[in-house]
């Protein structure tokens, strides 16, 4: 095992690396659930608190060129992908400085630069965009990745079984990355799939396809891991249902009448995040200044987002038509 110049593994440095991005997604949304209860944010907001591991481990484990195409509950992608949480914060606001200027707010996370291609409110929409981004580097030649993570809830849309056949037909570089959380807004899992072992039926289309338990990090990057290094072997596409469990509401507007709090408290007995920052404190990797330390950090770096996002400009009302069309040559 290979140990850094601090007497750090790298193992155990990834695993710090997850815990960090973890942190950094919960408190995230933890500040944006004040800012908008003080209708500092405003519109339709789907937080992803409880299913950070699922951000953290499938992110990591993607290169700079790759390609990432998210649902509306997609913070923690975001984040987790590199896009700066100023720009994140900033869009929240809708000030002319976020990702998307202002213009897509909660559930439009959108940056190029980053390969981050939504954000996208409509479910199970972003299947078909991330067949046709791993189609146009197929047909180049480029040995890259598009990853496409979605709800349980865009199992049963037709655009996911057309794309998901098309893939495989087309043996598309793309990781399908299923975020079950075991409900469909509302709707249990088991009201509204006859099968709900949802890898098996991403398997009936040829594709190598497993469970992977989607409230530990480590186990999220180790089949992420083992899925990208397949894939850019040549393997065709791969689905990997990531079980997990959001303990807030499917929405900021949702009074969460279809659950018992009971089921609730159950699953938080398997935070991800306590649960890793004690694996790696037990083992040695982790003492408890360090983590202090790193959620300081946090705060910090969630502050002066706060800061230039309430500072930022509106986009004038001039440029409302920009963007939408052509301009005059």
């Amino acid at each position: 095992m290979t140990r850094r110049r601090d007497g750090l593994s790298r193992q155990a440095k990834l695993h710090t690396d997850l815990l960090r991005q973890m942190i950094r997604i919960r408190r995230f949304e933890e500040q944006c659930v004040e800012l908008y209860s003080a209708t500092k944010i405003r519109g339709f907001m789907h937080l992803c608190i409880g299913e950070e591991a699922v951000a953290a481990g499938v992110l990591h484990g993607l290169g700079p060129e790759d390609s990432v195409v998210s649902t509306y509950r997609e913070h923690g992608h975001a984040l987790a992908r590199g896009v700066p949480m100023t720009a994140v914060m900033a869009e929240m606001y809708g000030r002319s400085t976020g990702c998307s200027r202002g213009r897509g707010g909660s559930m439009h996370l959108f940056d190029t630069a980053h390969r981050f291609f939504g954000g996208n409110a409509i479910v199970g929409g972003g299947l078909p965009v991330a067949a046709g981004l791993a189609l146009a580097d197929s047909m180049r030649g480029k040995p890259l990745v598009t990853a496409c993570l979605f709800g349980d809830g865009a199992v049963a849309e037709g655009e996911f079984h057309e794309t998901l056949n098309l893939a495989a037909l087309w043996h598309l570089p793309v990781l399908f990355c299923c975020e079950n959380n075991q409900y469909a807004m509302g709707t249990a899992l088991r009201r509204s799939h006859a099968q709900t072992d949802l890898a098996m039926r991403a398997a009936s289309y040829g594709m190598p396809a497993w469970p992977v338990d989607g409230m530990n990090a480590v186990a999220v990057a180790e089949a992420t891991d083992r899925a990208v290094e397949a894939i850019r072997g040549g393997s065709g596409p791969c689905f990997l249902e990531l079980r997990t469990y959001r303990f807030r509401a499917h929405s900021m507007y949702d009074p969460e009448r279809y659950r018992n709090k009971a089921e609730v408290q159950r699953w938080k007995q398997h935070d991800p995040i306590p649960a890793l920052a004690q694996r790696l404190l037990a083992e040695g990797s982790l003492t408890q200044d360090r983590l202090t330390e790193l959620e300081s950090e946090v705060d910090k770096e969630i502050a002066e987002a706060v800061s230039a996002a309430e500072a930022a400009p509106l986009e004038p009302a001039a440029d409302l038509t920009r963007f939408v069309y052509s301009e005059r040559t």
